[in-house]
């Protein structure tokens, strides 16, 4: 497995050079060629209910159409803010078939900041989840004269500016009858230029830009997928991510290139009892999931203890030596191969079953994956494949294959995407998946994107000799202490959480000065499981914060930490944030990126205690 390289892969590529030229025609095409096929599950009366692509289809032709009637234009921005849920497919496959363009809106994100978005993409119409998000456009509807129509998923319209979503499909119900082929019509005018989407950056350093992706991005991107034989028909995708995220509007495109059916539930904290139940093949997510998951099933052998602890180290302990053989490009022993199978019938097998027992892979993305938490889901039977991309590049950009990856990198690029590395270690890609540009921004589109198509990931890596890239760090977050060291914060973020399961974000610090000191988030579900157990039950997250054993704690998972660091990277000083790092505070994005620079500014006094 180690040893293949890009140039053993076979690649589809008439599946990329003939590519559908929309995702509308995509859209129409999958309806089109299996009207009759499951396209989505998703919860309906306390339990599943299951929709065919035909099903899909009419509706997605009536509020298409409905859109046409309210005015909607080719390229026109439609704002969505809307949780992950079946409607917001109908509403961003509706967009596409009306030639327009959907423009993303977190549901949590500040009333001003939906405004700016809503305003400097100039929507005219507005998807709102329900009276809450409705309310956060009333609030600021003096600054938003050019929407002229809201349209509520959950809740009454008022005969005026807010329709509901039945609104929409009556009109697009006389609108068909009198012109059949309306849809139709507008989606055949769609060319791969034609923008598709405006996604708006998650705002890490101020606010957010609007990347700009055509239709050929998305289509590309699915192509580039489909050539691979990653995915089939037969496959199950169980979807939970944020599709105002890049990454989740790629798991829209992909059904309509490939045909698998996808299960659709926004819930995070459903996530585990959900796959239990739908039995996924494959599942994206952020390094996060993989972390808690995993604490959370050594938790719980631990609390039990006594033989079933001992049988599962043991487990661990084949399984690991047994991935580990495997990334080396070794055979295992008969005998642990032997031993394999006895902890995969003890152990493996029950925790597969936790997953929904069907699993062929998860896949990773949006962050770095710590390579222990990758390692420890390959050992019990579970891939994960670690994948890379940005909102400017459709998300997708690389990831490792189901036969061919390696923990710790982010795999080869896809098909068609170019990626070099620059003098100054900067990992710059180009490709078809590349956006046209920010809206409204040509001074910061001229820094990201060169004339010759070169796109400036802002991401430090480096390629290894078979190909695989792997990311060091953010550019803009790596920092020298006064001793002249380079420091990459992201990395040793990623190999904190991957040892310590109480923690949430882990800020390390050290510019200009002459040891790195670190301020620890705790993940509040966690800690206060942890501090229930330990004397502290009943104490608010506060006070669990303060208290000495939980620096004890935090403390020893330092320690472990530090022996993986080289001596100028080693953590001398660590604090506790005694509050939740939230998106309200302005900690982190409505992705949930942390805002490096905010929280350092904010704990600026917390940082400096820590020199003293």
């Amino acid at each position: 497995m180690a040893a293949l390289s890009p140039a053993d892969e076979v690649v589809d590529q008439a599946k990329i050079d003939h590519r559908a030229p929309s995702v509308a025609r995509l859209f129409l095409d999958r309806v089109g060629t299996t009207p009759q096929a499951e396209a989505f599950r998703f919860l309906s009366g306390g339990g599943w209910t299951s929709v065919t692509w035909g099903q899909v289809g009419e509706r997605v032709r009536l509020l298409a159409a409905g859109l046409i009637a309210l005015g909607v234009e080719s390229e026109d921005p439609v704002a969505v803010a809307v949780s992950t849920r079946y409607e917001w497919v109908l509403v961003d496959f509706a967009v596409m078939c009306a030639g327009a363009a959907t423009t993303t809106v977190y549901p949590t994100t500040k009333a001003p900041d939906v405004a700016f978005i809503v305003s400097n993409s100039g929507s005219r119409v507005v998807f709102a989840e329900d009276q809450t998000q409705v309310d956060k456009l009333r609030q600021h509807r003096a600054e938003l004269p050019g929407v002229r129509t809201v349209v509520i998923i959950d809740g009454e319209g008022d005969g005026d500016w807010v329709l509901t979503l039945a609104d929409v499909e009556e009109r697009g119900r006389r609108l068909v009858a009198q012109s059949p082929d309306v849809v139709t019509e507008r989606a055949y005018a769609i060319r791969p230029e034609h923008v598709a989407s405006i996604i708006y950056t998650s705002g890490t350093t101020g606010k957010p830009k609007g990347v700009i992706l055509p239709h050929s991005a998305w289509t590309y991107t699915a192509a580039a997928v489909d050539a691979l034989h990653i995915l089939g028909p037969d496959d199950l995708n169980y979807l939970w991510l944020p599709l105002a995220h890049a990454f989740g509007k790629v798991m829209l495109a992909l059904p309509l290139q490939i045909g698998f059916p996808t299960a659709i539930d926004g819930r995070v904290d459903k996530i585990v009892e959900n796959i239990a139940v739908v039995h996924p093949t494959f599942m994206g997510a952020a390094p996060r999931i993989f972390e808690k998951a995993r604490a959370r099933i050594e938790g719980m052998v631990s609390e039990e203890g006594g033989l079933k602890k001992r049988v599962f180290d043991w487990a661990m302990d084949v399984g690991l030596r047994v991935s580990k053989a495997k990334q080396a490009g070794e055979e295992p022993s008969r005998l642990d191969s032997l031993r394999y199978k006895v902890a995969d019938r003890l152990v493996f097998s029950t925790i597969r079953e936790r997953f929904g027992g069907r699993l062929r892979f998860f896949v990773s993305a949006a962050a770095a994956l710590d390579r222990e938490v990758a390692q420890w889901f390959d050992a019990v039977g579970i891939i994960v494949l670690e994948g890379y991309g940005l909102t400017e590049t459709a998300a997708a950009s690389s990831i490792n294959r189901p036969e061919a990856y390696r923990f710790g990198t982010v795999g080869w690029p896809f098909p068609g995407t170019e990626v070099k590395i620059a003098d100054d270690g900067e990992i710059l890609l180009k490709g078809p998946g590349v956006m046209t540009g920010y809206h409204d921004r040509p001074d910061a589109t001229a820094e990201a994107l060169e004339p010759d198509g070169w796109f400036h990931t802002g991401d430090i890596g480096e390629i290894d000799a078979d190909g695989y890239l792997r990311i060091t760090d953010r550019k803009k977050d790596m920092f020298k202490t006064s001793q002249g060291k380079y420091v990459a914060p992201s990395a040793i973020a990623a190999t904190f959480k991957g040892i310590c399961p109480y923690v949430g974000e882990i800020i390390v610090h050290g510019e200009s000065r002459p040891y790195c000191v670190a301020l620890i988030s705790l993940d509040a579900e966690a800690v206060t499981e942890w501090a229930g157990k330990n004397g502290l039950g009943g104490k608010s997250f506060t006070e669990i914060a303060r208290h000495d054993k939980t620096h004890e704690l935090i403390g020893g998972y330092i320690d472990e930490l530090n022996r993986r660091l080289n001596r100028w990277e080693q953590i001398k000083r660590f604090g506790v944030i005694d509050r939740e790092l939230s998106i309200d505070a302005g900690d982190l994005t409505p992705s949930m990126k942390l805002r490096r620079t905010i929280v350092v500014d904010s704990f600026a006094d917390s940082i400096d205690t820590l020199y003293v």
